[in-house]
């Protein structure tokens, strides 16, 4: 798995401990769906001013989130065979998982390696837009969670 990091943003550092966290997360996700480890991440770390231009332009929402998933591949192409080496983008405003482990009582890490569990899940095809594919992508996130160990506190 090559893990392709691009941080265009100037306010927040990220430790290489977290870096390694984020390829333990990306391989735990693939292996529990399944999937070999011969794929590419690319993960683009942005401020809140970038990440609400992305929303906007690729969402047409008019303000910053937290985290943006590209899918290389769409949902009828998982069904065929993932056979890309590329499985897409990840986009987290680091200004953004800041405020929100603020607000969380978490570690910024915490919501760092969140984003990118939760990410992860879209990146290999899920959604969570009914209340049922909610709970399938939260009890994946926290299944991967805590079995690397990365609690709340």
């Amino acid at each position: 798995m090559e893990l392709i990091i691009d941080d265009r943003q100037n306010k927040l550092k990220i430790s290489e401990e977290l870096i390694e966290k984020i390829k333990d997360i990306i391989l735990e996700c693939l292996d529990y769906e399944g999937y070999d480890d011969d794929y590419d991440v690319s993960l683009s770390f942005v401020d809140n001013k970038e990440i609400h231009e992305l929303n906007k332009m690729y969402r047409g929402i008019d303000r910053a989130t937290d985290v943006l998933s590209f899918p290389m591949l769409s949902d009828d192409e998982f069904e065929i065979e993932l056979e890309e080496k590329s499985l897409g983008d990840i986009v987290i405003s680091l200004e953004r998982a800041f405020e929100q482990s603020i607000d969380y009582n978490h570690s910024f890490e915490r919501e760092v390696c969140f984003l990118v569990c939760h990410s992860m899940f879209h990146l290999l095809g899920y959604d969570h837009d009914t209340e049922e594919n909610t709970k399938e992508m939260r009890e994946k996130e926290e299944y991967i969670l805590n079995k690397l160990s990365i609690t709340r506190e």
